[in-house]
């Protein structure tokens, strides 16, 4: 194997360790997304004073005079309050709405539907935009709902951060390194 190959397996071994980012409490910053930092961001926080190491990865990285255990888990020291409501983004949107169409219950080729269209007034916002499939996008047209003789499936609202993470435990990542287990808690069916 010569040095470029070796130097790239190690940078992408390197990189499938990220760490877990709990709030002071213990709790993870967010849900979906998992609230990951790279281990060279994690790092530079232990250097920092500004998290605590809770869980470490058997991987190290060295210099000539120094090594370290990466770490998987970290806390931060300083407790970050996480704000009343989320932002309104397009991600935020699907995740409130659990990343179904509203009108079908279709998980594939979402996009956003204005129920009172903009044409009639509608404003994008929380409480006037829902999760919609392509299909139903189209088929609901520039009309209402009731216009469209479609049904939505829960009234558009604004949500809590709280609501957004809880929903977030419901999608669990396709990845969980053991030292994480004890910190997340996802809406999955425990083994006995």
């Amino acid at each position: 194997m010569n040095h470029p190959d070796l130097h790239r397996d190690r940078r992408q071994a390197l990189e499938a360790c990220p760490a877990l980012v709990l709030n002071a409490d213990y709790t993870p910053l967010s849900y979906y997304p998992l609230s990951l930092w790279a281990w060279q961001t994690a790092i530079k926080a232990v250097f920092l004073d500004r998290v605590a190491v809770v869980a470490e990865y058997e991987r190290a990285v060295c210099s000539p005079s120094f090594q370290m255990k990466l770490p998987s888990v970290i806390a931060l020291r300083e407790y970050v309050k996480p704000a009343a409501h989320p932002a309104f983004t397009r991600f935020n949107l699907f995740l409130r709405d659990r990343f179904s169409c509203q009108y079908c219950g279709e998980t594939s080729d979402l996009t956003f539907d204005h129920v009172i269209p903009r044409a009639y007034g509608g404003m994008t916002t929380w409480e006037n935009v829902t999760t919609a499939c392509a299909p139903c996008n189209l088929a609901k047209g520039g009309r209402t709902p009731r216009e469209a003789h479609m049904e939505l499936f829960s009234t558009p609202r604004r949500p809590t951060t709280h609501e957004l993470q809880s929903n977030g435990r419901g999608f669990p990542p396709h990845y969980c390194h053991e030292t994480w287990r004890d910190f997340l808690y996802w809406d999955v069916e425990l083994e006995s």
